[in-house]
């Protein structure tokens, strides 16, 4: 029984896996090349890519058990993009932040290019194994995440249909057909190029740029051609684009259309035309425009042949030259070529060919000692061991710098590396589900281990993520990514043959007026427009080179953007007017009102500049407006900070000299503290004058004014209070000399009558002496230099009391005066309060007439030394440069308003300086001999009644012209 039962357990456990293969196993072979990586791995991702050109001929023999055809071709290129798939997987395994605890495989298969090897490689991988077997996954191992490829449109429209039909994601690289949007036909298929519909949009911007506004379309007779140029207009014309001709390639050869198109293009003085067309369509087009010549035409090219080798024919340069395209954007990859040059050439069949292939030679000892053989018919190179054609496997891929190697232009690699972390992003997404907040049924989560395509697919149209190199982010929008371009320029080189050089980016993710970016000096156009300057053109590996050179070294002309226009743009600082009856493309342009502008080309509307800008000469842009102000270093401000400097230093020199001279009987006279306090109010008034210079600032604005009403308060109240006591002194004198006119009038009468009497000695004696006694103590000290001080020092109060109240309620501030003048913004400063200001400096002029009038009664005092002539001088002059600068004020504007005013300043100072100080200066420093205490006594009034004297002793004037009168009289009796 044991025996029984152990051999029942041996045959089902060698039946079971025998029928298994049976079950899942097809009748033919399938002979697929690739890379495969599933041992101890958590989840698989699946790959495509035709690393093969075409497929092998067979011999079409049936006799035999059918294998599929082999592949033959190798493509560099493509094989880098399967390295790229490689790379990108190594690098997420590495990785902590993206699938941290997953370990990612790869299942990758060469579609050689050919549709029955894309749905082979499809059916396979979809099996689990290395035999297809539909519907059925007889595999074990890690589960499938999604399909990273299969090249072209058609292949991925064959894989598309059948992955379609179980829910499994498929993520392209390099189809861009918008067939494909169809989610119907196509619900699981995503794409990391992208979609052909932004190349419309990127299209209408490129013709915006420019300023182009009379273009002609061409478009195959297709979707790809029909809907693509009905977006274009659809954009452009709601611009303002007229449309002069737009016409159709047919699918069939048919010369006569081909002809028809071409008239209208030769007639048609549009110099813009955009074709949507594939290459095989757009051919015929191109050769019978060479044909009849049609030249001076910009061509702007879609996807489909802007790079075309079909299209890129000898011959083409001067039709197609200046040609501006769209290709798909291209991005580094750090680390991407060193993985590219360390392969190991021995790690498996694929490589071992891309080695061979590379390097012309063989990894098979046994192949190149064969080959040794046939071709030496010796053996004695073979039996050192190193046959002839053996490849060492460390040569150098670096060295080749073939188009493996090249990674300057990595436009669909890149795509290839966006759409690996597509998948793996999903994969992270779906493996970090919270239980109970997840997307499926009763919140649940799909297992990392066992999940289903279905399950992967809803997070892969939720993916969003950011590419760790180029910080691109990346997301599907009904299975595609934004449009992302590079613009292309056809550029002939110095060997005649056209180059494709970017000159632009489109970012169709970015904001409208943002997505379009390009270098306009960097395009050279196909027209006879050249820029009149040459300046020198740098590229990468090759040298520009154009019919128009320049006759210098290393210099070209470059050549303008053509026109393309119903009328002729509208330049900034114009508007539009359309003409009635006519398209819209048709206008006049009308220059913009001052204080308008318009900063574009063909502007709709003036635009009203802000109240501190004004329109430029040109009317094309808002300027600020010019800010006006008496600044310091100007030559007119440094002229009136020299003078005002001069007069302060003239007026502390005055002080120091009457200090030193403080003795003297010229100095002492009439209160010599009130002098000081003058020539300190004069300093005050010089340098004042500065503070009004510069930008006007809060703290300058109320110094300035401040300074200035109490400098002149403290000036005139002293001038005021010395011109009061001499008025008093010379109405006391007046007074003194009447009384002893009238003393002498009697003592004549007495002396008469004595002498009648014939007593005339003792009636003479005693009259003369008691009428000269009279006039022995005149009134002339009714104001002491107590009182003369007092009056300026309250005088001074009064206004410093009210320029506080003036400070604390309406302080001046400084303003900008944009009302004055269009172009300019004058700074200046605003008094604050009208009353206060008129009342401040009202007060002032109130001072200066007091002083005035007490100074001109005042005039006649004295003889020698007539110091209120030069007050009443003084005066005058400060009334007449005040009274000359109201109007000179109220005519100026700007800065000179503030230079009128420092002119008025100074010079009422000066005329103060000179009129009340000059004569005593003069007389202190030159006539040291006048100033003596007996020169400073008055002299006896001459014959014709005038009264002379001096202020200079008043204290014994009446006494001395008493003495004087009586001697008089005694001498006439």
């Amino acid at each position: 029984m044991r025996g029984f039962l152990l051999g029942l357990c041996c045959f089902l456990c060698v039946f079971q896996p025998l029928s298994g293969e049976s079950t899942c196993k097809l009748k033919a072979k399938f002979n697929l090349s690739g890379y495969k990586d599933v041992e101890k791995k958590k989840v698989v991702i699946g790959g495509m890519f035709p690393v093969h050109k075409r497929i092998a001929s067979s011999d079409g023999n049936t006799s035999s058990l059918p294998v599929s055809s082999g592949c033959e071709g190798f493509n560099f290129r493509t094989f880098r993009w399967t390295q790229t798939m490689l790379f990108a997987i190594d690098e997420i395994n590495k990785r902590n932040d993206l699938l941290p605890e997953t370990d990612l495989g790869y299942v990758i298969y060469d579609s050689c290019f050919t549709i029955s090897k894309a749905v082979e490689g499809t059916l396979t991988y979809l099996t689990g194994q290395d035999e297809a077997v539909p519907n059925y996954r007889c595999g074990n191992g890690p589960p499938l995440a999604a399909l990273v490829g299969a090249g072209g449109s058609d292949l991925s429209i064959a894989t598309a249909r059948i992955l379609g039909l179980y829910h499994f994601p498929q993520v392209s690289y390099f189809s861009t057909c918008s067939a494909l949007n169809n989610k119907f036909q196509f619900p699981t298929f995503l794409r990391t190029i992208p979609n052909d519909v932004h190349q419309s949009t990127a299209m209408a911007q490129l013709v915006l740029h420019f300023g182009w506004t009379w273009v002609g379309t061409i478009a195959a007779d297709d979707d790809y051609g029909k809907y693509g140029i009905k977006d274009f207009k659809e954009q452009v014309e709601e611009a303002g684009v007229c449309i002069s001709f737009s016409e159709t390639l047919p699918k069939v050869n048919s010369p006569e259309a081909i002809k028809s198109i071409v008239k209208t293009v030769a007639e048609s003085t549009a110099k813009i035309i955009v074709v949507f067309s594939s290459d095989v369509d757009l051919s015929p087009l191109i050769t019978e425009l060479l044909h009849q010549n049609v030249t001076n035409r910009t061509w702007i090219a879609s996807e489909a042949w802007v790079t075309s080798a079909l299209i890129n024919q000898p011959g083409v340069n001067s039709l197609l030259s200046g040609t501006l395209g769209f290709g798909v954007k291209r991005a580094d990859i750090p680390g991407l070529q060193h993985h590219l040059l360390e392969l190991d050439p021995y790690a498996d069949a694929l490589t071992e060919e891309f080695w061979e292939t590379l390097f012309n030679c063989t990894l098979n000892y046994d192949t190149a000692l064969r080959m040794a053989r046939q071709v030496n018919g010796t053996l004695s190179r073979a039996a050192r061991g190193i046959p002839d054609g053996l490849c060492t496997g460390t040569e150098s891929v670096a060295q080749l710098n073939n188009t493996y190697s090249d990674i300057s232009q990595l436009r669909i690699t890149y795509s290839v590396y966006k759409a690996v972390y597509a998948v793996a992003h999903a994969l992270h997404n779906l493996e970090h589900c919270v239980p109970g907040k997840g997307p499926f049924v009763g919140g649940s989560c799909a297992n990392i281990t066992n999940f289903e395509p279905w399950q992967l697919m809803y997070y892969m149209k939720n993916v969003r993520y950011k590419m760790p190199n180029t910080e691109e982010e990346i997301y599907f929008e009904d299975g595609d990514i934004e449009g992302f371009y590079d613009i292309i320029n056809w550029q002939v080189n110095s060997d005649g043959e056209i180059a494709y050089v970017t000159v632009g980016r489109y970012n169709g993710s970015a904001a409208a007026e943002d997505r379009l970016h390009i270098n306009n000096d960097s395009i050279i156009w196909n027209n006879d427009i050249l820029e009149v300057s040459c300046r020198p053109i740098r590229t990468n590996s090759w040298t520009h080179f154009i019919s128009r050179r320049c006759h210098y070294s290393g210099l070209i002309c470059v050549s303008k953007p053509p026109r393309s226009v119903c009328s002729e743009n509208c330049q900034p600082g114009t508007r539009k007017g359309i003409r009635q009856g006519e398209p819209v493309c048709c206008f006049d342009c009308i220059p913009c009102a001052d204080g308008e502008i318009s900063n574009t080309t063909n502007a709709r509307e003036c635009i009203l500049c802000t109240g501190d800008d004004w329109s430029n000469e040109a009317n094309d842009a808002c300027v600020p407006k010019i800010i006006e102000f008496l600044a310091f270093g100007e030559p007119l401000g440094i002229t009136l900070i020299v003078i005002s400097a001069f007069g302060a230093l003239i007026t502390i020199a005055v002080g120091i000299m009457f200090f030193m001279y403080i003795s003297t009987p010229l100095v002492k006279a009439n209160d010599v503290l009130l002098s000081f306090s003058l020539l300190l109010s004069l300093v005050v008034t010089f340098l004042c004058s500065i503070v009004f210079l510069g930008e006007p600032q809060d703290w300058s604005c109320m110094t300035s004014q401040v300074a200035l009403a109490l400098g002149f308060a403290l000036c005139l109240s002293s001038i005021m209070g010395k011109a009061a006591v001499l008025m008093l002194r010379a109405q006391a004198l007046k007074r003194a000399r009447a009384k002893a006119k009238a003393a002498a009038k009697a003592a004549k009468a007495a002396a008469e009558a004595a002498a009648n009497s014939g007593s005339p000695d003792v009636i003479v004696t005693n009259t003369s002496n008691n009428e000269a006694s009279a006039p022995d103590k005149p009134e002339v000290d009714v104001l002491t230099c107590g009182h003369q001080r007092a009056i300026a020092a309250v005088a001074t109060l009064i206004q410093a009391i009210a320029c506080t109240v003036w400070l604390i309620i309406l302080p001046p501030h400084p303003v900008k005066n944009t009302a004055a003048q269009n172009v300019k913004i004058i700074l200046e400063c605003d008094e604050g309060s009208v009353v206060f200001i008129c009342c401040i400096f009202g007060y002032d002029i109130f001072l200066a007439l007091l002083a005035f009038v007490f100074a001109f009664i005042a005039r006649k005092l004295e003889d020698n030394f007539s110091e209120a002539k030069g007050m009443t001088f003084g005066m005058l002059v400060f009334f007449i440069v005040w009274i000359s600068f109201v109007p000179a004020y109220l005519s100026t504007r700007g800065k000179f308003m503030v230079a009128v005013q420092i002119f008025a300043i100074l010079a009422s100072s000066f005329g103060l300086l000179a009129c009340i100080f000059l004569p005593k200066c003069y007389v202190v420093l030159v006539k040291p001999e006048c100033n003596k205490e007996e020169l400073m006594r008055p002299r006896a009034k001459p014959r014709d009644g005038s009264s002379t004297g001096t202020s200079a002793s008043l204290a014994t004037a009446a006494t001395e012209v008493n003495t004087s009168f009586a001697s008089t009289a005694i001498d006439e009796g």
